[in-house]
């Protein structure tokens, strides 16, 4: 177990804070690969509640899982050529195997448009074959130069689908339809406000015709692209020929799309809910929601309070509700709260020798700190009075953080140093943006920061304004914000 020594505080060191609730928690260690992690249990569990509140969302919506090989031919790559200048200086390449030089260098998977391109080439001949709608769990490997545990690593585990359809109309609904996925399950699980958005062509994925983006606010204020949807168009299509006979006979290309979240979004759950005792974890995304902590200091006390634990673990287990008790012997009751403070657990149940005899148990919620969030409860109906709370924490975490956030947009128009300003002291700024990329260009020089998106719900349809860069007439507002 982790060390009971408490975690740099926020406001002292961000970047520490960070990596100490990391460490402490025991979320993930450094790997002996500049770059890499070893994901730790605890930190794994919070992966597979993101695993599963996905992939239950994409067969919901008609996805199956499929695998397709790490190690891609380079040649693949080289067949779109935006797609491979994007993605270049972050590819690992393999050039010998088995002790000898291969025919061909291959790629190690950094996204793998190209070789299921290859595959739906051998597999779509008619409109009958479509649509075509696949996922993969998997990894990649991005040879990154600036790293930080899950936020930005050279390998990472992700999702992938990539689907292939008749119509441009048909992929542009498909992409919208998996950001909205990822929407609904950033806000509705991980209690994260995220912003719906289109990518400007600057920023966009490389080789896409569109991408769209959700994207979160962390506890600096700066932005965090957390998962994105892109219509491929039919770029894919065209360098890999993947055709089919529509319904009048003739020969047509495909129009394809692929949408990803990676393991940085345990990185965004860690940054927005996080706070100076270490984590703070939605019921609906934490490994347990309930850790009981017995308290006793005599032999015959300990047989009463652990009967009563017991049948405490036991109501809340038949409920479908993830329940640990800590017996670690050796370990004061204090130093237990504060581990699982630091852990990030929801809802905390202490039981002693006077909640047994005046049946009660004392319930502290992580949400709000103190006495404020203590509170003692019967033990009768505790499933039922347990399950109710777990339910406003979750509903609280979301409206704090997305109280925070809404007090940290701000919208300018035409004024380019006060946009500046904003962006300077961490906020967002939503301002009238063209796109074109030389306006991008020079805001990343002048403040450091870049688009993140043009919202879906613009504050101002069907009006127009100055760009923030070149006072050009602009037709959406973006935000802007320096981003991890």
């Amino acid at each position: 177990m982790s060390s009971n020594k408490g975690v740099t505080p926020r406001s002292e060191d961000y970047n520490r804070w960070y990596t100490d609730v990391v460490q402490k928690a025991e979320l993930a260690d450094y790997a002996p690969v500049r770059g890499c992690m070893i994901i730790l249990p605890y930190g794994y569990e919070l992966w597979e509640a993101v695993k599963s509140g996905l992939d239950r969302r994409f067969k919901e919506t008609g996805h199956r899982n499929a695998y397709f090989p790490l190690f891609i031919p380079e040649s693949f790559l080289k067949k779109e050529a935006e797609h491979v200048e994007g993605f270049s200086p972050e590819l690992a390449v393999v050039t010998i195997g088995g002790g000898k030089e291969l025919e061909e260098p291959l790629v190690v998977r950094p996204t793998s448009e190209t070789i299921i391109g290859w595959a739906y080439a051998k597999w779509i001949q008619s409109y009958r074959d479509l649509p075509v709608l696949i996922n993969q769990w998997a990894n990649v490997v991005r040879w990154e130069m600036r790293t930080k545990p899950f936020l930005r690593t050279m390998e990472f585990l992700w999702n992938e689908g990539h689907t292939a359809h008749a119509t441009y109309d048909e992929a542009e609904e498909e992409t919208l339809r998996m950001l909205d996925v990822y929407a609904d399950f950033a806000i509705n699980d991980a209690a994260i406000p995220v912003i719906k958005g289109r990518k400007s062509q600057s920023e966009k994925f490389a080789g896409a015709m569109h991408s769209y983006t959700i994207e979160a606010m962390m506890g600096d204020k700066r932005a965090l692209q957390s998962g994105t949807s892109h219509n491929l168009g039919q770029n894919f299509a065209r360098a890999f020929d993947i055709k089919f006979l529509d319904e009048d006979n003739e020969l047509q290309y495909c129009w394809t799309t692929s949408w990803g979240l990676s393991t940085r979004f345990v990185g965004a759950m860690i940054m927005v809910h996080g706070d100076d005792k270490g984590l703070r974890l939605p019921p609906k995304m934490a490994p347990y929601q309930v850790v009981i902590v017995p308290i006793f200091k005599r032999e015959d006390e300990k047989a009463r309070v652990m009967e009563t634990v017991q049948r405490m673990q036991a109501a809340l287990k038949d409920a479908g509700i993830r329940v640990h008790v800590d017996d670690r012997e050796g370990q004061t009751p204090g130093f237990k709260f504060n581990d699982w403070e630091m852990r990030g657990v929801p809802l905390r149940m202490e039981i002693g020798p006077k909640d047994v005899e005046k049946q009660s148990v004392a319930l502290a919620r992580r949400d709000i700190p103190g006495k404020a969030g203590k509170q003692f409860v019967p033990q009768t109906n505790i499933a039922e009075t347990v399950g109710s709370l777990l339910d406003e924490i979750q509903a609280n975490m979301l409206q704090q953080a997305t109280e925070f956030r809404d007090a940290n947009l701000f919208e300018v128009v035409g004024d380019y140093q006060k946009f500046g300003e904003i962006v300077k002291d961490g906020g967002w700024a939503l301002t009238w943006f063209c796109g074109d990329a030389a306006c991008e260009q020079k805001i990343k020089e002048d403040y450091q920061c870049v688009s993140r998106c043009f919202p879906l719900d613009q504050p101002h349809p069907g009006e127009h304004g100055p760009c923030i860069a070149c006072g050009g007439q602009a037709d959406e507002m973006a935000y802007f914000a320096r981003a991890y």
